[in-house]
């Protein structure tokens, strides 16, 4: 299988980057990355695989995602509907890793509501259950992405496994919480969303399995940040690695 090197004219998902990054016609603007901050050239090396490697990660015994989403566009937003999920007391809604409802269950009628007022084009939608707070512990699991269509509703959407794409893996050992709530550790790493949602699986090649499940501001376009402890994050450094989609 060719390996896809992500860049001006490559298609992610079947979004082509051109088209992306414009406007739509019926008015979505294209969607930015969350930092203006414009990431350093940093050029690879050394070249090694990392010791440690990424397992991949068990999401067992977690809150479900919820089921049902439906949403809209309309009006200049987002009207996002799901279902409950027994157990939780509230939910998370993201837009490309960017949060953008919390959504508490005190007993209204389903389904449940969230809306967001600064949708952009071509949007992965995340959604996550919680059992009480925003902690690892009561944090359920990612739901698929539901990405904005140019016809104005939400679809079900995954990168294809077997999807081979060329990126630039820069690696971190920042401990605490992701951005999505999850403690950060191996097999754990940061995405641009835009592109890999938040619940993509893939491997990398010389590191093992990662779950997308966390951002960072020099994390752009076609470049993963993955996990690694101590110093062996200094020892991994910047590489040009090939990532599969599982």
């Amino acid at each position: 299988m060719a390996v896809a090197v992500l860049g001006a004219t490559a298609a992610i998902g079947g979004i082509n980057l051109t088209s992306a990054y414009a406007d739509s016609a019926a008015g979505l603007k294209a969607c930015r990355h969350f930092s203006n901050e414009v990431p350093p050239d940093r050029p690879p090396g050394p070249s090694h695989d990392s010791r440690s490697k990424g397992p991949k990660v068990s999401l067992a015994g977690r809150l479900p995602a919820p089921g049902g989403v439906k949403g809209t566009f309309a009006g200049g937003k987002v009207t996002i509907t799901f279902n409950r999920v027994a157990g939780a007391t509230a939910y998370r809604v993201w837009r490309n890793a960017q949060s953008v409802a919390w959504v508490s269950d005190w007993g209204q009628p389903a389904p449940l509501t969230a809306i967001d007022t600064a949708p952009c084009r071509h949007a992965n939608y995340t959604i996550v259950a919680l059992r009480s707070t925003d902690s690892d512990a009561s944090t359920g699991q990612l739901s698929q992405a539901y990405r904005l269509a140019d016809g104005g509703n939400l679809a079900p959407f995954r990168l294809a496994a077997g999807t081979k794409l060329s990126y630039k893996i820069t690696s971190y050992n920042d401990g605490g919480q992701t951005a999505s709530g999850y403690t950060a550790g191996l097999g754990r790493c940061a995405v641009d969303a835009r592109f890999i949602p938040w619940g993509t699986r893939f491997q990398v090649d010389g590191y093992g399995s990662c779950l997308a499940v966390d951002i960072g501001t020099w994390i752009q376009g076609n470049i993963v940040d993955i996990w690694l402890p101590g110093n062996e994050a200094n020892d991994w450094g910047v590489q040009q690695r090939t990532i599969t989609i599982g």
